[in-house]
């Protein structure tokens, strides 16, 4: 399938393509706020998570949920930045921030403040 474009089209001599890693690396990021999100819409009940495994109740359909979102984000990523070279030190950043937000919405004490 063409797609118009030749590989590695618009590098400059010397870039790397490094899209295809640091789509996997935001992708985790995007999975992690997700995560994070759901608990969080979830605790104040503007969301009710299904239960895919009955024993694990409502935090199967979180994580089931949360792990959908990182594959899509991952595909989606990869798709767009597959034969480009992305800036590691934005995107690291933007990972870590996003990982930050998802870890503390998981909190109980958080849940209280908003």
């Amino acid at each position: 399938m063409a797609t118009g474009r030749q590989p590695n089209e618009g590098l400059a001599a010397g870039d790397e393509v490094s899209g295809p890693i640091l789509a996997a690396v935001l992708a985790a990021g995007i999975g992690s706020f997700a995560m994070g999100l759901f608990v969080y819409l979830n605790e104040a009940g503007f969301f009710t998570a299904p239960s895919f495994y009955g024993p694990a109740g409502g935090v199967s359909g979180r994580t089931s949920l949360a792990a959908l979102t990182w594959l899509a984000a991952w595909a989606i990523l990869h798709w767009r930045w597959k034969d480009r070279a992305v800036q590691r030190g934005r995107v690291f950043a933007l990972t870590l921030g996003l990982i930050g937000l998802g870890l503390l919405a998981t909190f109980p004490p958080v849940w209280a403040i908003f």
